[in-house]
This record gives C-alpha cells, sequence and structure tokens, in this order.
C-alpha cells in the first residue's frame, strides 16, 4: 500500500458513495465489472484515449493549504469603486447559518413546495422586501445579477410595446449615466434582436412613437439624484415604459420608482449582506406594475392553501416560465439567486425598517462629510445631490491614484480627470480621514476639518427624494432582533426544507451531487470574498492563476481550446455560445444562416435561447426509443442548407441515452455549413469517458452547478462557462470586460462582472484538484454504475423507458408510469407526492416525457441510500398494485391524499381506509430519520386565481380563504 498516494486520493472516498460496493451492485445489473458496463455504455468511436490533463489529486487538507496560499496572491484594498457592487457586513447569524450551511446552500428549486416550504417563505420576505423598497406591487424571487436584470426589463418592454413581428417601435433610451457594465450587456442582448439602442442624456432626449422604452439610473453611475419625474412622464405619452436601475440601500431614505412613475424597478441586493467575492454570486431583484405580472421573467413566489385549507407556499402562474414557453419564450431564465436573496431578505429580517435606515443614514452622512472636506480642500464635488457616491473633477487624478492604492485603497477612475467614491455599511469616520488625507497630500494641502455630526440633516438629498412613504410593516421585518430569535427563525425555516442533508436528491438532468464542505470553505475568506469585480487586476492575481487554471482544466475536459468564465447560469451559456456562432456566420458573410435545428426531447432553455440569439428554431423528431430521428434530422438538414447556423443537441441525450449516431449528426451539420452546439447539462456522464470535441461539436457550456459540485441553493447561483474550438475564438469577447475597447462585431458581456459569479468557480477547481484525472474519470463511471443498479432494481416493478442498444443507461433513466392512470388512476404527481413521506424529493418530473419520473443518482449516494430510495418505489408500487386489485378506493388512499403532515397524522379524526403507520411510516428505515412536510397537498389552481405575491394577505385572499 503507497501511503503517500493513498493520503492524496481520499477525496474519492469522501465523493463517490458507491466505492467498495461495486461487486453487489454489477452482480443486479449483470456485469462483470465496471469497465465492462461502461463499454456497453458510452460507444468506443468516441472514448478517449488518453487521460485528462488535470493534476494529480490533493487532499482536502492540502487543498485547503493550496487556496490559502492562492488566496495570499490578493490584496484586500478599502473599496469605493461602487458602481452597484459594495463591502457589506454580513451578519455572522447569516453567515453562519445560511450561507455556511447546507441546509440552506444544497436546497433545490422549489418545485416540489410541500417540502419547501421554508426557502419559499425567505423568498417570499425578499419579494415584500423588494416590493416594499421599489413601491410597485409585484416583484419575482431574484434574477441573474443587475446587467442582466436591465435587459430582461428591456425585453418585457419590447415585446409589450410590439405585438407582432415587426417591431413598429424599435428603439431603446439608455441614459449615459447607466453603469457601464449595464449598458453593456443590454447592448449585447439588443443586437440580435434588431433593437436599436440610443444612449444620450436624458435631459436633451427627444422620445418618440419609434421608442418602447428608457433606462434610467437612481442614483446616477456619478453619484447623482435626478428628478426624472418630466422625462418619464414624456417617455409614458409616447406610449413607452421605463425601467429603472436603483439601490435599495438608497430607497430605505430615496422616494420609491414606483412613486416617481416607473414601470420596472431592477438591481442588486448584493448590499443587503452578501460578500462581493470578486463579482458574485449576488441576487438581483426585478419588480414591476402589476399589468407585467404575466410576462415577467424569473420565478414569483405565491400564497396559497394545502388540502386541510391551510396557508401555504409555491410558485405562482409556473406556466409563464420561460423555460416551458420554449421557441415562444421572451426571456431564458430557468434559474435564479435564491441561496444569495435568502441571505438578502435575513438581513433585511435581522435589521428591520429601522435599522436599514440608520444604516443608510450614516453611510449618506458619512459621503456628505467628505464631500464638505474635499470641497473645504479645493476640489470640485460634481453634483449637489448624491446618496452615497461622489464624483469629482480634477487634474490631480493620476497623482491621487498613486496616493490611494499606497494607502491600500481603490477609488472609480472616469478618463483622466474625474473620480468618483462610493462609501458603504463598513466605510468608517477613520476611513472618511484617510481618504481626505489622499486628497490633501495630492495638492500638498493641510488635511482638512472634519466634524462628524450624527444629528446633521442630510442636506445632500432633494426634498422632492425624501421618502415619506413606510416599508418593511409586516411583522418579520419587525420581530427578530437578538439573535437568538433571529437563529431560531432561520432554523424553523430550514426545517421545513428536505437537502442533501436529509437524503439524495435524485433529480434527473440537474445532477444533485456532494457539494463538500472542503470545496465550499475558501468562500468565507476575506482573501477571496471581499474584492472588487473591477478592482485592478495586479490586486487578484490569485483569482486570476485559479481561473487560467480552471479554463485549463475545463478545455482539457471538453476536449477544445479555449474557454469562456463570464456566464453566471447555464441558460446564460447557452446564450453566449449561441451569440459566438451567430457572430461567427456574420464574420463569413453569412448573416442568412439563422436556422438552428433543436430535438424535440431538449431542455426548454435550448429553444429560449435561441430565439434570444436571433435564430429560428426548427424542431427535430424523436424516435419512439427516444433517439434522434436521423431521417427527420437528415430533411431538415437538406431544407434548410443554406440557411442553417447549426444544431443544439445534448449529450447523452435528455432521454438518458448514447446516440451511436451523434458523430453523423455532428459530421452532417458541418457538411452544410452549420456549427454544433452541445448543452452541457449531462456532462456528469462524460467526464474522462468522452468528450464534446470527440462527439463534433464546436462550443458548449458546463452547468458548474452539476457536474462541477457547485450547490444549487434551493434554485441559484449557478456558473456555465463555454468552452469552444479555436476557430469561434474571434466571436467571443477579450477579458476583463472593463480592460479592453469592443472590437466591431465581437460579443461584449453577457453577465454584469467580467468573470461572472468568480467566487464561485473556487469549488470547481477544488473538486478537479481533490478529484485528479483518475478520479473525475471514476466519478463519471460511478454515476453510470449507480443509475445502471437503480435501473435494474426498479425494471422488475416499473416500465423504463429508452436504454442503449446493449440495455443500460447513461448516469440517468425514466420510469413510466402513464399505465397506472388507466389501472389505479394515479399520476406521477401523486407518486411525487407520496416519495414525501418516504423521506425522499420526487425525482424530475414529466420532463422529458409527460406523465414519467427521471432519475439520476449521481456518483455521491452509498448504495444503502440508493436501495432505501429503490425500498421506497418499490412499496410504493405495491399501494398501486392495491389500488388495481381494489385493496384501496382509487380516490382515497395513501398516493392521492400525500403527502401526510404531523397535523394531520395526529388528528383525532382520521376515518382513512388505510393506518396511521401505512400513511407516514410506510417503511421501516422512515422510522428512524422521520423528515415530516409541513403543509399537505397545495391547490395550484387556488394560488393562482387568488395571485398574493407578498407577506401580507390582502382582504380578497382573506375572505377567500376563511
Amino acid at each position: 500500500m503507497n501511503l503517500f498516494e493513498l493520503q492524496s486520493n481520499e477525496f474519492q472516498g469522501r465523493h463517490i458513495g458507491t466505492l467498495g460496493s461495486e461487486a453487489a451492485m454489477l452482480e443486479v445489473i449483470g456485469e462483470k465489472s465496471v469497465d465492462a458496463l461502461v463499454d456497453k455504455t458510452v460507444p468506443e468511436a468516441i472514448r478517449l484515449q488518453a487521460p485528462l490533463n488535470v493534476p494529480d489529486a490533493l487532499s482536502e487538507a492540502a487543498l485547503l493549504q493550496h487556496l490559502h496560499e492562492l488566496s495570499q496572491k490578493n490584496e484586500v484594498f478599502k473599496s469605493y469603486i461602487g458602481q452597484g457592487y459594495y463591502d457589506t457586513h454580513t451578519p455572522s447569524v447569516i453567515l453562519r447559518n445560511i450561507f455556511e450551511n447546507p441546509g440552506w446552500y444544497t436546497q433545490y428549486t422549489p418545485y416540489q413546495a410541500e417540502i419547501s416550504q421554508g426557502r419559499l417563505e425567505s423568498l417570499l420576505n425578499y419579494q415584500t422586501m423588494v416590493t416594499d423598497l421599489t413601491g410597485l406591487p409585484i416583484a419575482n424571487a431574484s434574477l441573474l445579477d443587475e446587467a442582466t436584470s436591465a435587459a430582461e426589463a428591456m425585453n418585457l418592454l419590447f415585446h409589450n410595446v410590439n405585438k407582432s413581428d415587426v417591431a413598429q417601435a424599435p428603439k431603446f433610451f439608455v441614459d449615459a449615466q447607466v453603469f457601464p457594465q449595464v449598458v453593456d450587456v443590454v447592448v449585447t442582448r439588443a443586437t440580435p434582436l434588431n433593437i436599436e439602442v440610443v444612449i444620450g442624456d436624458y435631459k436633451t432626449a427627444t422620445i418618440d412613437n419609434t421608442f418602447f422604452g428608457a433606462l434610467l439610473q437612481y442614483p446616477n453611475a456619478a453619484g447623482s439624484i435626478e428628478d426624472y419625474r418630466s422625462f418619464i412622464d414624456k417617455v409614458h405619452a409616447a406610449g413607452a415604459g421605463v425601467a429603472m436601475g436603483t439601490d435599495l440601500l438608497a430607497l430605505t431614505l430615496l422616494t420609491s420608482p414606483g412613486e416617481l412613475g416607473a414601470d420596472i424597478a431592477f438591481g442588486s441586493a448584493q448590499r443587503f449582506g452578501v460578500p462581493m467575492g470578486f463579482g458574485g454570486p449576488h441576487a438581483a431583484f426585478f419588480a414591476a406594475k402589476d399589468e407585467f405580472k404575466r410576462s415577467m421573467p424569473g420565478r414569483i413566489i405565491g400564497i396559497s392553501i394545502d388540502a386541510q385549507g391551510k396557508r401555504a407556499l409555491r410558485m405562482a402562474l409556473q406556466t409563464r416560465e420561460q423555460h416551458i414557453k420554449r421557441e415562444k419564450a421572451t426571456s431564458n431564465i430557468c434559474t435564479a439567486q435564491a441561496l444569495l436573496a435568502n441571505m438578502a431578505a435575513m438581513y433585511a429580517v435581522y435589521h428591520g425598517p429601522d435599522g436599514l435606515k440608520k444604516i443608510a443614514k450614516r453611510v449618506s452622512l458619512l459621503t456628505h462629510v467628505l464631500a464638505a472636506a474635499l470641497t473645504e480642500l479645493g476640489f470640485t464635488v460634481a453634483h449637489a445631490h448624491y446618496f452615497d457616491t461622489l464624483t469629482i473633477s480634477t487634474d490631480k487624478a493620476a497623482a491621487i491614484k498613486e496616493i490611494a492604492e499606497a494607502y491600500k485603497m481603490n477609488f472609480r477612475y472616469v478618463g483622466a480627470s474625474q473620480i468618483s467614491i462610493s462609501l458603504d455599511e463598513t466605510t468608517t469616520q477613520h476611513d472618511v480621514l484617510d481618504i481626505a488625507q489622499v486628497f490633501a497630500l495630492a495638492v500638498q494641502h493641510e488635511a482638512a476639518s472634519i466634524v462628524f455630526d450624527d444629528e446633521a440633516s442630510l442636506s445632500n438629498i432633494p426634498t422632492f427624494a425624501v421618502r415619506t412613504s413606510a416599508f418593511l410593516e409586516h411583522a418579520v421585518f419587525n420581530t427578530h432582533r437578538s439573535e437568538s430569535q433571529m437563529m431560531r427563525y432561520i432554523k424553523s425555516l430550514e426545517s421545513k426544507d428536505l437537502s442533501l442533508n436529509t437524503s439524495m436528491i435524485s433529480l434527473g438532468s440537474c445532477t444533485m451531487k456532494l457539494n463538500a464542505a472542503s470545496e465550499m470553505m475558501p468562500l468565507s475568506s476575506p482573501n477571496w470574498s471581499k474584492l472588487h469585480p473591477f478592482a485592478p487586476v495586479a490586486q487578484v492575481q490569485g483569482y486570476h492563476e485559479m481561473m487560467a487554471s480552471l479554463n485549463q482544466y475545463l478545455c482539457s475536459v471538453t476536449g477544445f481550446d479555449e474557454c469562456w468564465l463570464q456566464p453566471n447560469s447555464g441558460a446564460q451559456g447557452e446564450y453566449a455560445g449561441l451569440l459566438a456562432i451567430r457572430n461567427y456566420h456574420l464574420k463569413n458573410n453569412q448573416p442568412q444562416r439563422n436556422v438552428m435545428l433543436i430535438p424535440i426531447s431538449a431542455h426548454g432553455t435550448n429553444p429560449a435561447s435561441a430565439v434570444m440569439a436571433g435564430m429560428k428554431v426548427v424542431v427535430v423528431k424523436a424516435l419512439d426509443n427516444g433517439y434522434i430521428d436521423v431521417e427527420d434530422f437528415k430533411a431538415k438538414v437538406a431544407q434548410y442548407s443554406n440557411e442553417l447556423a447549426g444544431t443544439m443537441i445534448t449529450y447523452p441525450s435528455t432521454y438518458g441515452i448514447f446516440e451511436e449516431t451523434v458523430k453523423d449528426i455532428c459530421a452532417l451539420v458541418h457538411e452544410h455549413g452549420g456549427q454544433v452546439y452541445m448543452d452541457g447539462a449531462n456532462m456528469n456522464a462524460q467526464v474522462g469517458l468522452t468528450s464534446p470535441a470527440a462527439i463534433g461539436a464546436d462550443v458548449c457550456h458546463l452547468n458548474l452547478h452539476k457536474t462541477f459540485a457547485i450547490p444549487h441553493g434551493g434554485g441559484g447561483p449557478g456558473m456555465g462557462p463555454i468552452c469552444f474550438r479555436s476557430h469561434l475564438k474571434d466571436s467571443f469577447m477579450s477579458m476583463p470586460m472593463q480592460e479592453i475597447a469592443h472590437s466591431e462585431g465581437n460579443m461584449r458581456g453577457v453577465s454584469a462582472a467580467p468573470f461572472g459569479s468568480a467566487s464561485i468557480l473556487l469549488i470547481s477547481y477544488a473538486y478537479i484538484r481533490m478529484l485528479g484525472a483518475v478520479g473525475l474519470r471514476k466519478a463519471t463511471e460511478y454515476a453510470i454504475l449507480n443509475a445502471n443498479y437503480m435501473r435494474a432494481r426498479l425494471q422488475e416493478h416499473y416500465p423504463i423507458l429508452y436504454t442503449g442498444i446493449n440495455g443500460t443507461c447513461a448516469h440517468e433513466f425514466i420510469v413510466d408510469l402513464r399505465p397506472f392512470k388507466n389501472t389505479a388512476g394515479v399520476e406521477a404527481e401523486d407518486v411525487a407526492k407520496r416519495l414525501m413521506d418516504y423521506g425522499f424529493h420526487a425525482p424530475t418530473m414529466s420532463f422529458p416525457v409527460p406523465g414519467t419520473i427521471m432519475i439520476e443518482p449521481t456518483e455521491s449516494e452509498d448504495k444503502a441510500e440508493l436501495d432505501r430510495f429503490c425500498d421506497a418505489l418499490i412499496s410504493i408500487r405495491a399501494e398501486i398494485a392495491a389500488i388495481e386489485n381494489g385493496q384501496l378506493d382509487k380516490a382515497n388512499n395513501p398516493l392521492k391524499h400525500a403527502p401526510h403532515t404531523l397535523e394531520v397524522a395526529m388528528n383525532d379524526g382520521w376515518d382513512r381506509p388505510y393506518s396511521r403507520q401505512v400513511a407516514v411510516f410506510p417503511l421501516p428505515y422512515v422510522m428512524q430519520n422521520k423528515f415530516w412536510p409541513t403543509v399537505s397537498r397545495i391547490n395550484n389552481t387556488h394560488g393562482d386565481r387568488n395571485l398574493v405575491c407578498t407577506c401580507e394577505p390582502t382582504a380578497a385572499y382573506a375572505e377567500a380563504t376563511a
């Protein structure tokens, strides 16, 4: 035994749950070895011949030491750059009990609402916080970042005004003092839709009926609080709408966008307790007038009732979600930043309205004091009205920059003669003295006389902008002031949610694997968390070294030449890859190539992203065995040969199959001048065995929150880097975004920060470094082993849809529940809800085939857990059989009443034709670790008909549920 090798490979056994259980599992499958199983599953023609070019594995201790040493190459300066990113104090009770707590960060999107009531309540708090502060009646449960939220606002207004295919009003006005990274992303998103972005000064802009909307920043990028009311009236008179980027902390003191007349308000909730993290992840907020509720992007949490008439929460109006609309979508958003939205919501809960106002007032008073000091030193402050940001015009900018960096301070430098300084919650009186000293040294002046008076009036906020309306009046924001109260509130919500720290979450296509503690720990380090995304490159060498290595590793995994880390979700990665294909054809003088062939089985974001990239979607059929219909594909390639932009495929397919025809499909597209986009959702079945390059693809995105261990966080964050062949390189943007001049035709930003949600790249980096090349391949092999073991156990009890030519599945498989609708009146939803009584989250339901469940165990689960889940499904099959043979009533049985709450089980009036034990302890293991759903089955229809999306129930809702 090599003890040194044993230590370096220790993480394999920590991460891969079934190491050591192979023999028993292979016996059930009917295979001699894992290698033999893999050989039967992955076609030989696409198998990799060489190991991945990834360093040898590190132990957990060695990895943590390595990341600590790497973090020392980052320099944490005091950041006064602003532009939507601010230092903040994360309350320790939130840091420890949410950010660092797997009970919160390993949850999945709350599609199974009965076991998601905790995070749903927190997200409802978030929506309430946003609607109160913005003065608009409806908000979603977060978007990806501020810049993409601006683009979503533009899209919403565009489609609201332009009802037909031909845009009658194609122009969008953007004020010149909107944050530059926001403008960047807006232009990116506007270009393929032929939206004309007009950038100018709102004071002198002419708005007529050729405009569908306008974008403003409040306070603006220079810090000025502008009176936009007459401009908003002018835009409305032209039949257009107004979107306003804003700041939640500022809005505790300022008149809300809704009161000013804005139609949409958006921004970042980052400064509500979420670290900067070199760009993310952060929750963006988005609020709008009620008329937009059915066209708003993102998720909306609403109040409904359960089967017992109790208040229950769910995702409302789900049919408006973009990935359900497919090619009819106006957005490709299918995720959120739920974990970060929950942190921001808890920040508001903990501080309450009075606490938030005190923080905002202190920031603004310090800014006012600094303005007075700089004025005394002879500098000119550009604007009289401001909240936290000053812009100073000076010919001493170069000298000030040199002195400031010597004092470890970062300001924002606009051109050669303007400096912008943004203060924040962490700024102290001492910091203000230091800033003033920097400016005094630059002009060789004695320090200014500075007086701090916390009773001083905020004369820097003009009368029209002084907030008079109340906010956060609901009890939840006025109750939890002590840490004990807050800790217990957070715990009470956590206990209502099933997470990976409870049991496996076997969601097909979602890859809910272990998010190891050692991968997560570095995120709390100040040397990783406190860096501004636009900090000078010399100060972030640790990040750049880590990201350069991660780029190399991801290129090795995919077989591609280049990697671009900016997209901060899988859908953003899809969009970026499709834009690169679009740009590639434009550069080759083939603008007519705009047709994208997409199989019917594809994820809904695929056609949505294609439409956003200005492409026409043509759907390709699937065969009865789940394979792409090659004959239909050939016919459509020939039909659209001259217009073919490319195809989007998922591999293995969405049906969990390695299709042998994949190389032929890719070659066919190339023969007709198209490019092949591979959706990386199922990469967990490829890593180390095959690759997108090996199958013939040109570009793919990687869901780091799936294959590469970033946690799902209750519905976000995510990351979707793009890897691609070198011939597409010129179609991508150079990095970092803030330091280059964009060349005409190249892609601009798709996310607000240069490297997206950079801090969570550390997780995937750590995952790869601790597994090494051998461990990465093994993870894939055991994902395939685990899936085939479960398939083999379940196929005697349920029909299994779609397997490969050798009868195996890839890393996931589909169980067909449709036959039981006729024989027992049981539907997929009934099985999903009944699994909760067994202590499990349901697999992916009714995708890609309605009436089925798709199971993906991942490599992280041990055999005992796989068996518990199989035992649960086998037991449920016996319950279905009891309905089929008449032992149980079709309408009154454990499946139709599931899930069973403690309150229902203990009710003295129990009158059901099955025992309480059958209801809540259907198998012996359940009794040992019972997870209790806190609400019964939720009434979805009631929640949509009586839409309530904030904490305070309306009178109509109270009356309806009385």
